[in-house]
């Protein structure tokens, strides 16, 4: 592989995972530590990535492309599953409780166990999943108009519904936190996320640390808000964000 073969290789690692460690990328371009190290000097010298101890960062803050369902489903799976089993810690018994979209809560929804849970999302995977399961479990799925690339409802329909529901606790995750900014791809899904977070006494932020430090279109809520942010354990990306703001819990 040439070198400059090999930067744009690199840059196209970091840039999809957001941060990336130097052995990630010794195992998936077959070079040295040394060759990465120095790679990433230069690159960095370029201004096209960030480095970080023990690897590197992207430079680039704005998702160009929101990820479909179908990607989302696959990326950081295994720090997903943490979060997740995290959340469940927090779901007890005869709660009202609303999931929003997102893989994430999705993986939620499949750890959900209880014998006597309400649970209203706007969701269809969520919907799916939980109305599977045996018990006692009450699911309403909150209708509208279907954006496929989330599988969520959203719109006037499900505004209106939300708007007359009240919850003790809602999990909703996000596709970039920026500062204060918790934002998604389109104003419309994150103005129905908006309403049943309003409309919750404890709100709780789900999301891997991939999406620390990025942008997208649409600011929807803002971190000083949320009760606590549940995310995973990341080198790269310190929590020192979330200092007296909110709890981490991880």
């Amino acid at each position: 592989m040439l070198k400059e073969e090999r930067f744009n290789a690199i840059v196209s690692l970091v840039d999809e995972k957001g941060t990336i460690r130097v052995s990630d990328i010794v195992e998936r371009l077959n070079v040295s530590d040394m060759t990465v190290r120095r790679d990433l000097t230069e690159l960095e010298e370029q201004g096209r990535l960030k480095r970080v101890h023990g690897g590197a960062k992207t430079v680039h803050t704005y998702r160009y492309e929101e990820l479909s369902h179908s990607d989302k489903q696959i990326i950081n799976m295994a720090e997903k599953k943490l979060i997740a089993q995290k959340a469940l810690e927090l779901i007890k018994e005869e709660e009202t409780i609303f999931l929003g979209p997102g893989t994430t809560i999705e993986v939620l929804a499949q750890l959900i166990q209880h014998d006597s849970l309400r649970v209203v999302t706007n969701c269809l995977p969520v919907f799916e999943t939980l109305s599977q399961k045996p018990g006692n479990l009450k699911v309403y799925l909150i209708g509208g108009e279907m954006r496929m690339r989330t599988r969520s409802f959203f719109g006037e329909i499900a505004n209106l519904s939300l708007a007359d529901m009240h919850f003790h606790k809602s999990f909703f995750s996000c596709n970039a936190l920026k500062e204060d900014k918790i934002m998604t791809a389109t104003i419309e899904e994150g103005q129905t996320q908006l309403i049943a977070l309003q409309n919750s006494f404890e709100r709780y932020l789900l999301m891997d640390t991939s999406k620390i430090d990025k942008e997208d279109f649409y600011t929807f809520y803002r971190l000083k808000d949320v009760t606590a942010v549940i995310t995973n354990p990341d080198e790269y990306n310190s929590s020192q964000i979330f200092e007296d703001k909110v709890q981490v819990i991880k």
